[in-house]
């Protein structure tokens, strides 16, 4: 039930937080010399006047694609580790994720590359273009391993490690820290709110806490989108960044990732925590098992399901 639970509720992160990360997106890997976008706000309007709304959800099949894939490997490992370390405490918390975090990495590379490629496709079209590189996340993972083999297939994948190992620990551990902070309680008539809090403010701390290497991500990942790499490296490409733009490269889509943050894990966990104390008010029907502790029960009701 906790597979079931974290891909629905990955699934609504994904629908409430898309349009935020094609922005994101945008603006990290846009030129410089030639800035198509202001910021955040203008951003936003640029897609949706230029490319319609739907321009805001481009890319949005490779995440749906693998999701359910990352949820049960975050789920899995994390549980399993949880298991293994025996102790329920908050460096326990941060390692379990880290684990978790790095594992996904095998789904979570290729399917972002292919998400960052079909958002960088017909930037400031206004209209379809016919001559479409891609004609969708499927398809443009095919090309780039017709062309360019699994190595192609798995660009990026250094970067995404170094993010998603320390930014899943951060992640758990926030939550973890926060639930017992606010001191959810399974009868507690605020619990829902407390979650969406918790949840919330989780993928904001993980965030924070790795974006600079998110943008190296990014920047590495789109390049190529043209048919010049402009990157031999990612050392090449930190490089490059930092000479052209300072170190204040670093933040650029800040904003709209934060924005995206906090309703993206706040509906992860509301839908993962309603299905799950669904699930389980079904199964106590028939039989009445022992009670865990009131922290352990929120723990296990509300597992969260990725970034």
């Amino acid at each position: 039930m906790d597979f079931i639970a974290g891909c629905i509720g990955g699934a609504a992160g994904v629908l409430v937080g898309h349009p935020f990360d094609t922005v994101k997106v945008r603006l990290q890997v846009q030129s410089v010399d030639k800035p198509l976008y202001r910021g955040t706000f203008h951003c936003f309007q640029s897609i949706i006047r230029q490319e319609s709304v739907f321009g805001l959800y481009k890319g949005i099949g490779s995440p749906m694609m693998g999701l359910t894939f990352i949820n049960a490997i975050v789920f899995g490992v994390q549980g399993n580790t949880m298991r293994l370390l025996g102790q329920d405490s908050v460096t326990n918390h941060f390692l379990a994720g880290a684990a978790a975090g790095s594992i996904q990495c095998v789904i979570c590379c290729p399917m972002e590359l292919a998400k960052t490629r079909m958002q960088m496709q017909g930037t400031g079209e206004k209209k379809k273009s016919a001559r479409k590189l891609y004609k969708n996340s499927l398809d443009c993972l095919v090309r780039i391993y017709k062309r360019e083999g699994v190595r192609g297939v798995n660009r990026g994948m250094v970067t995404t490690l170094i993010r998603e190992t320390p930014g899943f620990g951060v992640y758990f551990l926030a939550y973890d820290v926060l639930t017992r902070s606010l001191g959810c309680e399974p009868d507690d008539r605020y619990m829902i709110p407390k979650l969406l809090f918790a949840g919330g403010m989780a993928g904001i701390a993980s965030w924070l806490s790795t974006y600079p290497v998110d943008v190296i991500k990014s920047r590495f990942q789109a390049d190529g989108v043209g048919g010049v790499n402009k990157y031999s490296s990612i050392a090449d490409c930190v490089r490059q960044s930092v000479r052209r733009e300072g170190y204040m490269v670093f933040t650029r889509g800040l904003t709209s990732t934060l924005l995206r943050a906090f309703p993206v894990n706040a509906a992860t966990f509301a839908t993962v925590a309603l299905v799950l104390m669904y699930a389980r008010e079904v199964e106590q029907g028939d039989c009445e098992p022992a009670q865990p502790s009131r922290h352990a029960q929120i723990q296990q009701q509300t597992q969260p399901s990725s970034l």
